[in-house]
Parts: C-alpha cells; structure tokens; sequence
C-alpha cells in the first residue's frame, strides 16, 4: 500500500503558531517530524482534539539541544524511551524520537532508536493509533489503520497475540479504544487473543489497570466494551466483585445518563452498577485498585447509605441527607431509579426520580447555634456543652429544621 492516504487534515489546530514552531526547530537541517497517534485519529474521526505529540527522526538529546538553542524548556520525561516533553508558551508537547522494539517482557520494552516510521508504526498497538499526518495536514498510514478509522473496527496492529504478549495492557486498551471508537462487533482476532491472554496481566500494575478502566467507563457508551470484556473473562479478572452481580443494569443505566440532562457521564457511578454495594467489599476493592481518597470514601459512602423508600416525604428525606452523605445517597437513588424501571414499575422509578431531582438541588441547612450561644445565655463552658449542642441539633433536625435560636435557647 502507499504510505501516503488519501486524506488530509484541516482542521485548526494544525495551524496552530506554537506547533507550527515546533515544525520549524525539528525540521530543520534535515530533521523530520510528523504528528502521531491520537490527535491524528480524532481529526480524522471528526472528533474534538487535545493533546498533540510528535515522533521525529532526531535523537533525544539533539530535541532538547534544539528547544534550548530557541529558549523553549525541555522536559526529559522518557528520555530513556525517546520522549521529550517541549513546553512552548506554556502549551505541552511531547516529542518521540522514532523507534523499534527490541526486547519486551509483558510490561516493558527496550527499544532502539531509528529513523524508519513504518518500524515506527508497527511497533503501536492498534491501527487507528497507527497513523501519521505532517505540518501541512498530509497523512501517513503504514498499517491501514485509516480503513479501519472509516470502518469504525479497532484492530491490533500485526498478530494480535504477539501484541498482547509484548504487553498485556493492550487487552485493556483494546477495549477502551472499542468503546470510544469502535462499532458492531470487535474484531474477531483482537476479541480471540484477550480472551487467551487474559491470565498476563496478572502482572501489570493496578495503577495502569485501574487508568485504562477509568478512561473506558468514561467512554459516551461503554457499555459494548463491558458487555466483551464480559464474556471473554477480562472483566472478571481485573473486577472480580463483577463476578456475582453482572453488568445488566449499565444499558438502563447509559439510558437515564442520556435522557437526564444533570446526569454526566460517571465512571465511578457506571462502576457502582456493576458491584454489590457492600462496605467491605468497597474497601477491599478500593485499597487493591488504589483508588484515590475520594474515589473510596464515595464508593464507601454510596455503599453505606440504605435507599430509601419510593414514597419517603421531601421532609423526612431532608433528615437523612443532613445525617448522611448526600453523594452516597444520590448515587443509591440513582442506581434505584436504574433498577426500578429494570422491573417496568414505572410509577415508582418517576417517583425516586423526582427524589433524585430534590436531593441534587438540595441545600444544606445550616445549624443557628454555637457554642458562644449557649455560653451567652447561661451556660458555663465544658465538656458537656458540646453534648448539649448535638442534643439541641437533633431537636432542631426533628423540627424540620424549622426552630430557630430563639427557640433552641428556650429549651437550654
């Protein structure tokens, strides 16, 4: 096939000055650079563009000798992979230096640096990642990866097991890149080798793992890619509190997303609905997926809190949301509302929906007394006034939070 497709790219970040710079410095005395990867897949896709990265035939040290000699920084990021962030004007990009693989082990590789981008562009992952475009938009396709991007198939770059052999992440980023880009069915090759490699990553890195669920659960519609990594065995094996729940709430669960115009797309919510909500079983799967702070207290708090019932008042729902954690309880109405209609009892899912349209525009009230309060009006300061506080609060919460100071000073 030619390298060159027929395609080109338009699109304005290609124009963009500080880019065009770039070009400028690494182009120069017979230097070669092309954009890669991502930026060259969306455009192509027509889809919003972030990022943009650069391979290039220069060295890495001559890439930082370049950007200095023009008073850019250079940031050594993977310098021993061929990687040098440039920051122009305060805007990232990150410059590789075209390479091939030389040695892998699952998780690593050692690579020799080259001027070859066909070696370049075999040594990717998938085909639509494989692609390609230089300054004035041209693209560049050694893999047919822009066939694929017209097809919407995500498909691994050569043999897909040797792929997954040099680097069982692969299985996941397949799935993440189907559902964000695929359509129909995954390639039946691709699907084949995740399912027979499965057991490699045993040895990667939860921090990896959890990133690339992370950025699947993220995708507008993941739930194809949920529905393979289900039936080739992945799922299980990177979240095997799935195993005894399943995934049949996460269609119902993309619907309401879509038609709630308050309801983003949440990957930590698509994961609530896929796993029983169990305190424990949440701290054990948050500490081996080492979730952030916030991740764990929110699928802790969500677990913790019971899902009240349908016909709950506005008043007394008022009391549980000033007791508990309003994010925990949002996120168990939410989920009830997904098993609700999963029964046809429409009548009851339109009810906890309303509650769940209360509780996201619900302001906490806030408690009229203090300490001072209680000290101006009599009483001496000790331990026992903070007691008397919380006692004073509960009357208070049980009132409808509807005594003011006055009222609460009364009854000190």
């Amino acid at each position: 096939m030619s390298e060159l497709a027929s395609v080109k790219i338009t699109d304005d970040w290609l124009k963009d000055a500080k880019l065009q710079e770039l070009f400028d410095i690494l182009c120069e005395n017979g230097g070669e650079a092309r954009v890669a990867g991502g930026a060259v897949r969306n455009a192509l896709m027509g889809m919003p563009t972030s990022d943009v990265d650069l391979c290039t035939t220069l060295l890495p040290q001559e890439v930082v000798e370049r950007l200095q000699a023009k008073g850019h920084k250079a940031v050594p990021t993977g310098i021993q992979h061929g990687t040098i962030t440039a920051v122009i004007d305060g805007i990232p990009f990150e410059i590789t230096t075209l390479r091939k693989d030389i040695e892998t082990d699952g998780r690593h590789a050692v690579v020799e640096f080259g001027t070859d981008w066909q070696e370049d562009a075999n040594r990717r992952d998938l085909t639509i990642n494989g692609l390609y475009c230089d300054r004035e938009g041209n693209v560049f396709d050694f893999v047919n990866g822009y066939r694929d991007i017209e097809t919407q198939t995500v498909r691994f770059i050569g043999d897909a097991e040797i792929r997954i052999k040099e680097d069982s992440l692969r299985i996941l980023r397949f799935f993440r890149f189907f559902a964000w880009y695929g359509g129909g069915r995954p390639d039946a090759e691709g699907l084949k080798a995740c399912a027979s490699g499965r057991t490699l990553m045993s040895g990667l890195s939860v921090e990896r793992v959890w990133s690339e669920l992370k950025k699947m659960l993220s995708a507008p519609d993941p739930s194809r890619a949920i529905l393979w990594m289900r039936t080739t065995g992945v799922l299980g094996g990177v979240i095997p509190e799935t195993h005894k729940w399943g995934t049949d709430a996460i269609p119902a669960l993309l619907r309401l997303e879509q038609e709630q115009e308050a309801w983003e797309p949440d990957y930590l919510f698509r994961l609530m609905g896929m796993v029983r909500p169990d305190v424990e079983t949440m701290q054990t799967m948050s500490k081996r997926m080492t979730f952030s702070k916030k991740e764990m207290e929110r699928m802790i708090a969500w677990a913790d809190n019971p899902v009240p019932k349908p016909e709950i008042t506005n008043g007394e729902l008022d009391k549980l949301l000033y007791r508990g954690d309003r994010q925990g309880l949002l996120d168990s109405m939410k989920l009830e509302v997904v098993h609700l209609r999963g029964r046809d009892d429409v009548p009851a899912a339109n009810k906890m929906l309303e509650l769940v349209q209360y509780t996201q525009n619900w302001k906490r009230p806030k408690f009229p007394l203090r300490g001072q309060d209680l000290i101006d009006a009599g009483m001496q300061a000790s331990p026992q006034m903070g007691e008397r506080l919380k006692q004073l609060e509960e009357v208070w919460i049980e009132s409808g939070f509807k005594l003011d100071k006055v009222g609460l000073l009364s009854l000190s």
